[in-house]
């Protein structure tokens, strides 16, 4: 009768810690996803920064008579496409090809902002101006938390998607539903130097 009730009492202690080791690998995979999907929030609101101060900049440049008008339609024509506001749709983060096309969207958008940038040196003008010297400083500033903020979220999706493959976690992860998120790749032509050029006056 002893070595029964012994024998039971470690069956429940060894369930008792294989349900305990299940429900913390659980409420981790939770924690982790919670984590890229704040992260995805923090991309997104750089992104919104960049699309905001797009019309405060076109509106300075037209101010300059003669600035080249191909250009500038062009910005105005890449926001006017993506809509009234950046939203991303979280199912962007399970969807690789529908990330990749989103991001080459964002990419014509940054390659037009950049192309009126440098047109912009062309006009004394306009370079003059202090608005358009801090929509400009601002940008650069969006531009920049683009990139960490998408660094942020590759390095986030990185620890979600190892953790949600290693075993036996990923046993767990099954149940849960918790499926691998799609990374950022690099923009095409990153892996060439940009020509920088100060000439700001």
């Amino acid at each position: 009768m002893k070595k029964a009730l012994i024998a039971v009492i470690i069956v429940v202690v060894i369930l008792l810690i294989i349900v305990g080791k299940g429900i913390g690998t659980y409420n981790n995979i939770i924690a982790l996803e919670e984590g890229v999907k704040t992260q995805w929030a923090q991309v997104e609101n750089t992104y919104q920064r960049r699309f905001d101060l797009i019309p405060n900049l076109v509106s300075t440049v037209q101010g300059e008579a003669n600035f080249e008008k191909s250009t500038l339609t062009e910005v105005m024509d890449m926001r006017s496409r993506m809509g009234g506001t950046i939203k991303l749709d979280e199912s962007l983060m399970n969807d690789e090809a529908a990330l990749k096309r989103f991001q080459e969207m964002q990419g014509s958008l940054g390659g037009a902002l950049q192309r009126l940038m440098a047109v912009s040196e062309n006009y004394p003008d306009l370079k003059s101006n202090k608005s358009f010297q801090e929509l400009r400083v601002q940008l650069e500033g969006a531009e920049n938390r683009i990139a960490v903020e998408r660094k942020r979220y590759n390095e986030t999706v990185q620890a979600f998607n190892t953790t949600i493959r290693q075993f036996p976690t990923n046993i767990v992860a099954g149940f849960a539903g918790a499926s691998p998120k799609a990374l950022f790749s690099a923009d095409a032509g990153a892996s060439v130097a940009p020509k920088v050029q100060f000439d700001i006056k």
